[in-house]
């Protein structure tokens, strides 16, 4: 629908700031991260959707990177300044935190497409987002606008400027996995907005019935390898640093995987 997918852009964007300070007793588990690495320490969210669309490691693969941060300040500040309800450890007003509070990382793919990641979660910010879009030869999808531009949808006017005028409605419809139909139809309550039910359901299913997992080893090394290579990346002035091909070649005959199925 979107045709030839030319780049993908996703982020981890959540103001963590709360979390991260707390007391001794209840402190969240980045901490040690944030005071001693800069880095995108959180891209698989982000990086998971895009790597399915992308065909990551069936028959395409990202090849490298190049990493940037910002400077250091968000943490710092809100942990000498911020006092009350915030109620952050004062142990940690002495702390200096190295994590930059906006991290940038390009990647570039075998097969010519870019991907934009993004970590922001140290500085006020308005709402939680993945920031997740996708930019095709035909269209393009945001999922913070909730919106699906088809570049030949008659029934969008020309000169549309507002996402309200391109009627996205429909195509959600339309589009609908029959899975996420099934999920609604019964009712089930899952953490994220459902994903973890289908998540855990797609491991269970895929073993059962002896498919692949939907996220094997493989997926999870290239996955969780960009906050290693992005911080070093960033040490480096935002130097190009390779990505390994943790397949060993296989990724390019990978084409073809027998899939997982959901028992409907």
């Amino acid at each position: 629908i979107l045709g030839d997918i030319v780049h993908c852009a996703g982020g981890y964007c959540h103001d963590l700031r709360c979390e991260i300070s707390r007391s001794e007793e209840i402190r969240h588990y980045r901490l040690r991260n944030y005071v001693s690495r800069n880095c995108d320490n959180y891209p698989t969210h982000a990086l998971g959707p895009i790597a399915k669309i992308l065909n990551i490691n069936h028959g395409n693969r990202m090849v490298a990177l190049t990493s940037l941060s910002s400077k250091a300040a968000g943490l710092n500040e809100y942990n000498k300044h911020k006092r009350g309800i915030h109620n952050p450890d004062p142990k940690l007003a002495q702390t200096n935190f190295l994590q930059g509070d906006i991290v940038t990382t390009m990647i570039k793919c075998a097969g010519g497409e870019t991907i934009l990641l993004t970590l922001d979660t140290t500085l006020p910010r308005f709402s939680y987002s993945r920031n997740f879009t996708v930019r095709g030869t035909k269209g393009m999808y945001s999922e913070d606008l909730k919106q699906l531009y088809i570049e030949d949808d008659n029934s969008i006017p020309p000169d549309a400027t507002e996402p309200k005028e391109l009627k996205s409605e429909r195509y959600y419809e339309e589009f609908k996995h029959p899975l996420w139909i099934e999920y609604d139809d019964k009712n089930i309550n899952s953490g994220h907005g459902g994903m973890d039910w289908h998540l855990a359901r797609a491991f269970i299913e895929s073993y059962k019935n002896g498919y692949e997992p939907p996220i094997d080893v493989y997926d999870a090394a290239a996955w969780m390898s960009i906050s290693a290579l992005s911080e070093q990346s960033i040490n480096k002035g935002g130097a190009v640093v390779d990505i390994p091909d943790f397949t060993s070649g296989r990724w390019i005959k990978n084409k073809e995987k027998k899939q997982w199925k959901y028992s409907l």
